[in-house]
């Protein structure tokens, strides 16, 4: 008898990690064309701006001097 339960036991933690792994894929098709959506009116955004508003902001870095870490006694 306990060879049947841990049998259907089986069959159901299967079933289970099957839709766990349907509704993963499902998540991750979903999360795809978001982000492909975003990226889009990110695109147009951008060119409606001539590139000004938003987005990834170049900066430029700055060296004033040098530090040698010496110190004076």
């Amino acid at each position: 008898m306990g060879a049947v339960v841990s049998c259907i036991t089986a069959v159901f933690r299967t079933i289970g990690n099957c839709l766990m792994a349907i509704v993963n894929g499902i998540g991750a098709v979903l999360q795809s064309i978001i982000g492909a959506i975003v990226s889009l009116f990110d695109i147009i955004i951008s060119c409606l701006t001539c590139g000004r508003g938003g987005g990834r902001r170049r900066t430029r870095t700055h060296t004033h001097g040098t530090h040698t870490g010496r110190s004076v006694v």
